[in-house]
């Protein structure tokens, strides 16, 4: 069983950056890809970015490229999401997920995740 936990989330303004970080709690992280989606009030469930046990497969949502970057740190068993040039659309809730990296599928898809953990809110005004 996989226990993920968020933090990092806040209000910032927009043009502002935040880093936001998931715990893992697992018996051994590095069997688990890792990625972060949001979801903003009355919309679908999107790609933020997923990252490779080691970190050299990376994918990341078209709305964030360039802004974003996730990382991982094995010996911490965490996953961070920078992000930067924030949006007023970037608001919505930030949700970390992990699943095992033998898994066959697509890793950009919030249904290939099979941990989710409870959120952190990224507000952005203008």
């Amino acid at each position: 069983q996989v226990q993920l936990v968020e933090s990092g989330g806040g209000l910032v303004q927009a043009g502002d950056s935040l880093r936001l970080s998931c715990v893992a709690r697992a018996d051994t992280f590095t069997n688990f890809r890792m990625g972060w989606f949001r979801q903003a009030a009355g919309k679908e469930r999107e790609l933020v970015a997923t990252i490779s046990v080691g970190g050299g497969n990376i994918n990341y949502g078209d709305s964030v490229k360039g802004r974003f970057t996730i990382s991982r740190d094995n010996t911490k068993n965490t996953v961070y999401l920078q992000m930067n040039s924030l949006e007023v659309e970037d608001t919505a809730v930030y949700l970390c997920a992990a699943v095992n990296y033998k898994r066959n599928g697509d890793r950009t898809r919030f249904e290939f995740y099979d941990y989710w953990g409870q959120g952190t809110q990224v507000t952005v005004s203008s």
